[in-house]
């Protein structure tokens, strides 16, 4: 077996076993902890990961063990500020009445068993263009740096003990369909009270949100064991409120219905109760979530993709991604050209200044502009001889 497939699959236990609060049983001879901090760091389930050895650290190096529980630490100082923080960056936001939508945000940690398993969640908020530069200038000013750019979409700011803000100021997909559908999601959105500018998703947008964005995630090889699990808490959270079959027809327009409803299936299968009656059939085919499991958790190494909706979506967006490489090719070559055909016009220049710097120097060019030509050619001559000379 793959060992990184090994240690993903020995990552979701850990993981799966907090979650649904049963015993652990870890097979430390057979991990190599540094690739399983780097592995669960960047699943985003480091701090999940702490909990789960707690009763097993005596087999972990003193190193990585300390690593895990920065990440456990982090999170416990994340949940006693986050919601402070996010409430003071929203009411700034709207005292100066920018409009924005709230794509995500710290509630989510409410549907955790235990708050400190939660992520330190990022708040997303889609902005216009012109909000999108105020909103960055003033998390500046709150001392935020940019941490990672979205190119042609927005970029992640963070600062020492604070919450992690995304800007967009484009939705971040790159297929025409999902950016049709998700702007057509979003005028869903209706006001957060008390706040007078900033929107927020009704769950069930929201939910469709998270399932599309879950299957393109995946598609390109991006999906994390933690969105699964945020997936998965969500919806237990709230399916009973949750129109399946309304969601079920948005999914459908995306074109990735069948792929989505995978991926939720398999959230419950890693981290559902097992007598939990919304799940409890097995599919037919389970050969399906075996490629899916392999792919996610192997970061697109293995790779046996069959689902039609997956091989689809997954060859729209290679063809954006090559579009956009040939026109960033073809930028690169424009501004060769132009450089080059400017460094000719500057040497142009210096060989035949413009009128009003050789009057200044030959005063008689004011009278005679004819004489234009001769002039060049006579300093042009000096120059020369002071070269030889």
């Amino acid at each position: 077996m793959n060992q990184l497939l090994f240690e993903g699959r020995a990552l979701v236990g850990i993981v799966s076993s907090m979650v649904r609060q049963d015993d652990l049983r870890i097979m430390h001879s057979r991990l190599d902890w540094e690739r399983m901090f780097r592995l669960s760091d960047f699943h985003r389930v480091a701090n999940v990961v702490y909990l789960g050895i707690l009763g097993h650290g005596d087999a972990l190096p003193d190193r990585w063990k300390e690593r895990f529980f920065e990440r456990y630490q982090e999170a416990l100082l994340f949940g006693e500020n986050c919601r402070e923080m996010t409430q003071e960056l929203l009411s700034w936001l709207d005292m100066r009445e920018i409009s924005c939508t709230l794509l995500t945000y710290e509630y989510i940690r409410d549907f955790y068993k235990l708050p400190e398993m939660a992520q330190n969640s990022v708040l997303q908020i889609l902005l216009d263009e012109e909000n999108y530069f105020l909103a960055k200038g003033y998390l500046v000013d709150l001392g935020y740096e940019t941490d990672q750019t979205y190119k042609g979409f927005g970029e992640r700011m963070r600062r020492v003990a604070g919450i992690s803000v995304i800007l967009y100021h484009t939705l971040p997909y790159r297929t025409a369909k999902y950016k049709k559908y998700m702007t057509r999601l979003l005028e869903t959105a209706c006001m957060k009270e008390p706040y007078q500018y900033i929107r927020m998703l009704p769950e069930e947008s929201e939910f469709v949100y998270r399932m599309a964005g879950a299957a393109y995630r995946y598609v390109s090889d991006e999906l994390t064991i933690r969105e699964v699990l945020d997936l998965f808490v969500y919806h237990q959270a709230r399916r009973d409120g949750i129109n399946m079959e309304a969601v079920q027809k948005r999914l459908e327009e995306f074109q990735i219905g069948g792929l989505a409803e995978k991926i939720l299936r398999i959230a419950y299968m890693w981290f559902g109760d097992k007598k939990d009656p919304y799940f409890t059939t097995q599919p037919e085919d389970m050969a399906s979530f075996d490629v899916l499991e392999d792919r996610l958790l192997t970061k697109g190494i293995i790779n046996h993709e069959s689902d039609p909706q997956a091989l689809r979506l997954q060859s729209l967006l290679q063809k954006e991604l090559d579009r956009e490489r040939r026109g960033e090719g073809r930028e690169l070559q424009k501004e060769k050209i132009q450089k080059y055909f400017g460094e000719i016009m500057r040497k142009v220049r210096w060989a035949f200044p413009d009128f009003r710097y050789m009057a200044s120097i030959y005063p008689i060019l004011e009278k005679l502009p004819i004489l234009l030509p001769f002039f060049w050619i006579l300093r042009g001559t000096r120059l020369l001889l002071r070269v030889f000379r």
